[in-house]
């Protein structure tokens, strides 16, 4: 009977191990779809069709929507240029300290917005070297578009340079060795090399860049509360009317993510599938 029972213990245990598994993954992939998709579902389903086409007919909300999209553009478009270099550097070199530098870049995702918008207005107050060199050059942060771009780009740098590191790890070196050894120079072999074979990755740098530069509103509400971008108009207006007034600047913001992110997975598919 003691062996009966050894025999078979491993192959019960084993068959409710396997019933137990498949349920919990049953379950939980049930659980966070309905969990992600059910507010976001409820929240387009609200609003009336006349209240959506009056709230796309008001100016504020057009204008609010057209800052959050350029600004998150120019954002993107200094991330590229600024970043690019940045990312091959780390992805091409080792060097000491690198690790604190890649600590470095990353850190703008995990401190709490706010402290994104009062560390930027310490370092640009007109009581600092730095402010009084960009306040002599005509430039003005508090209350400005271009305080909203930085703030976009500080939050939106660490995506883009991390993607476009992983896409240029990706392009073999040897390639670019064969490159210079026949006579091509850095700039010549990253433009006719590297950059046709990690561009997917940069553009999809910037549209991680946008998107995240979209969200953002703990910062902005600091450092430019007015012009107001689109998050901080939603949050004006349900602070001051109510839900029904913010949940129509909610849906164009859900649609506009819900866009950033088919581009996304549509350029992060692999070559072929595109053709």
């Amino acid at each position: 009977m003691k062996r009966i029972m050894k025999r078979r213990g491993p192959a019960v245990l084993g068959g409710l191990s396997a019933s137990v598994f498949r349920f919990w993954f049953v379950s939980s992939l049930v659980l966070v779809l309905l969990y992600i998709t059910s507010p976001l579902v409820s929240t387009i389903a609200a609003p009336t069709w006349e209240g959506f086409t009056k709230t796309l007919a008001d100016p504020e909300v057009l204008q609010s929507v057209w800052l959050s999209l350029s600004t998150a553009g120019m954002a993107a478009g200094l991330a590229l240029f600024f970043g690019t270099p940045l990312a091959y550097v780390l992805a091409r070199y080792d060097f000491p300290g690198k690790r604190f530098v890649e600590s470095l870049i990353d850190l703008p995702i995990m401190i709490p917005h706010p402290v994104v918008g009062i560390s930027l207005l310490t370092l640009t107050g007109r009581d600092t070297w730095f402010g009084g060199v960009i306040a002599d050059l005509g430039v003005e942060i508090m209350g400005t578009t271009t305080g909203i771009v930085a703030v976009l780009l500080f939050v939106g740098l660490p995506f883009y340079v991390n993607t476009v590191k992983a896409g240029i790890e990706s392009v073999p070196p040897r390639l670019e060795n064969v490159s210079r050894s026949l006579g091509a120079g850095w700039a010549q072999t990253f433009f006719r090399i590297t950059l046709p074979l990690s561009w997917r990755h940069m553009l999809v740098g910037m549209i991680m860049c946008i998107a995240r530069a979209i969200s953002e509103f703990g910062a902005i509400i600091i450092v430019a509360y007015h012009p107001m971008t689109a998050p901080v108009l939603m949050y004006e207006r349900f602070t001051a009317y109510g839900l029904a007034w913010s949940q129509p600047v909610a849906v164009l913001l859900i649609l506009a993510s819900m866009l950033l992110f088919f581009l996304l997975r549509l350029f992060s598919l692999p070559k072929g599938s595109l053709s």
